[in-house]
C-alpha cells in the first residue's frame, strides 16, 4: 500500500496538522492585515458591504454540536469570507490592500488543507440557495479583516482542537 503513494502522479495522504501554532500563524496574519486596513483608512475604503459569516460562538451550543455540523458552520463561513475578500481583488486597490487580499485568499486556502489533513469534511453549499442566517454584513474592509481575524481566533480554532484524530495525540 505504501508503494502506491509513491507512484508518480498519486498525492500521499495528508499528515495531521493538530499543532494550533500553525493556524496561529494564520491568525497573525489576519490581524496584521486588520491593522493595516485600520491604519489605510481612506485610501483602502471601498463603497460596497460585505457579507461576513457570524463570529460569535455560544459555547454551551457548539459543544452541543457534532463534529460534522460544526464543520459544516466553519466551512461555510470561510467561504463566505473567501468570497468576500475574494471580492477585492477585482476593484483598484493599494498595493498594500492587494498583498493584503492575495495573502488572505492563499491562507483561506492553506487553512482548508489544515483542516482537511484533520478529516473535517469540505464545504458543501447549502440545497436552499437562501441567504445563510449564520452571516452579517459589514460596510468597511477594515471591519472585513476585523471578522476574518476573529473567526479564525474563534470557530476555526475550536473546531481544529476539538477534531477527532486530535484529540487522539496525533500531531
Amino acid at each position: 500500500m505504501v508503494l502506491e503513494w509513491t507512484r508518480p502522479g498519486l498525492s500521499s495522504p495528508l499528515r495531521p496538522i493538530c499543532d494550533l501554532r500553525v493556524l496561529d500563524h494564520f491568525i497573525k496574519e489576519a490581524w496584521d492585515a486588520e491593522a493595516a486596513m485600520r491604519a489605510c483608512k481612506d485610501a483602502c475604503s471601498i463603497a460596497t458591504n460585505f457579507t461576513v459569516p457570524l463570529t460569535r460562538v455560544d459555547f454551551d451550543v457548539w459543544e452541543a454540536m457534532n463534529i460534522e455540523e460544526k464543520a459544516q458552520e466553519v466551512q461555510s463561513g470561510l467561504h463566505v469570507l473567501n468570497e468576500a475578500i475574494g471580492s477585492l481583488q477585482a476593484s483598484n486597490q493599494t498595493d498594500v490592500l492587494q498583498s493584503h487580499v492575495d495573502a488572505s485568499i492563499s491562507n483561506i486556502a492553506s487553512i482548508r488543507q489544515v483542516l482537511r489533513s484533520v478529516s473535517i469534511p469540505e464545504y458543501v453549499p447549502p440545497a436552499s440557495g437562501g441567504e445563510d442566517e449564520e452571516t452579517q454584513k459589514v460596510s468597511s474592509i477594515s471591519e472585513l479583516f476585523q471578522v476574518h481575524s476573529n473567526f479564525l481566533r474563534g470557530k476555526v480554532r475550536h473546531l481544529l482542537a476539538s477534531a477527532p484524530v486530535c484529540k487522539q495525540g496525533v500531531s
